[in-house]
């Protein structure tokens, strides 16, 4: 998501087609790289850096991964997923499931967090797998030489630092600052030295809820515009227990279950009900979906407190009450 929540357009469902998974290595203490080739070896469709893929993961879900690799070489796409065990299942699937040669069911490329085409100066804050979407803006500044930049990412330890021994190689000499808390957070990075005196370069923040809040709480006297956000949704472990419930969608009167392990979204999609998504993490705004009754637990990134009586986003956001009714 950019700077100032804004909301992008709802997209057009795209189509999926299979790549190929030709590489898979630990990049970091439970954070898996994959390389994704076409199966004949074709050329991919080109990205932009700062774009993700939908991946259908095995057991059918859908999550959403950023390209990490420079959006100069067309014959690979490059993700990276990091293990989570108290995740909805994603990141665990495709960290013990996913093998070298199999074939991954994924969409094309799209981009919310594009870096701005006339900057020409940027700070890049990333914390843990937040790195992945800023690795490859940083090698496409490097291949096409647009400008300067720096990096500072925060992580808990050298073990969990994904890609460390690109990001303290000689290609990015001098431009890497390396912050390990220890999972203490008296220890977690003062941003105010960065942000106290504004700058000319636009920002792009990508991790964890509490780095970027941390930023946005400190960048607030910043030019317009030139701080921006990308997220991989909220930290269910701030949140109740998922449990199961019901939508009733009030256009057909059809009661839609949502199992614990479920999005609205996936049930939705399940049941053939076509809702526009694009992130499917809370941050974009594409699944905005209007809300007739029921107690919603909001765990989006978007609606302001005024709308969450009447909004939802679907692809994160849950109930309270037993039941909820969308304008569907």
């Amino acid at each position: 998501m950019n700077a100032n929540n804004a909301v992008s357009t709802p997209p057009v469902e795209l189509p999926f087609f299979e790549l190929k998974v030709v590489r898979k290595a630990a990049v970091a203490k439970d954070t898996y790289w994959f390389e994704l080739c076409h199966p004949q070896d074709l050329p991919l469709s080109p990205f932009t850096a700062g774009s993700h893929l939908t991946v259908q993961v095995p057991g059918g879900t859908r999550r959403n991964y950023s390209l990490c690799g420079d959006p100069a070489n067309t014959n690979a796409y490059q993700i990276a997923v990091k293990r989570d065990a108290l995740g909805r299942g994603g990141s665990i699937g495709m960290a013990d499931h996913v093998r070298v040669g199999d074939l991954l069911s994924v969409s094309a490329p799209r981009n919310n967090f594009e870096l701005h085409p006339r900057a020409t100066n940027f700070l890049f804050i990333a914390g843990g797998i937040g790195i992945t979407p800023i690795l490859s803006m940083m090698r496409h500044i490097k291949t096409q030489g647009r400008g300067q930049f720096k990096l500072i990412y925060c992580t808990r330890d050298a073990q969990s630092t994904a890609f460390l021994q690109e990001l303290t190689g000689p290609e990015f000499a001098g431009q890497v600052q390396l912050h390990h808390d220890h999972g203490d957070v008296n220890q977690a990075l003062d941003f105010w030295p960065v942000f106290e005196t504004p700058g000319n370069a636009h920002v792009y923040c990508c991790g964890p809820r509490g780095l970027m809040d941390a930023v946005a709480d400190m960048s607030g006297h910043w030019p317009f515009g030139s701080i921006h956000f990308e997220s991989f949704g909220v930290d269910a472990r701030a949140y109740a227990a998922n449990t199961a419930f019901t939508v009733r969608l009030h256009k057909t009167d059809v009661s839609v279950p949502v199992a614990a392990d479920q999005t609205i979204l996936e049930a939705l999609r399940a049941c053939g009900h076509h809702v526009p998504s694009s992130c499917e993490s809370g941050t974009c705004g594409s699944c905005r979906t209007t809300l007739l009754s029921g107690e919603a637990e909001h765990r989006d990134m978007v609606l302001s407190d005024d709308e969450k009586a009447t909004q939802i986003m679907v692809c994160v956001s849950r109930a309270k009450s037993t039941e909820l009714v969308l304008d569907l």
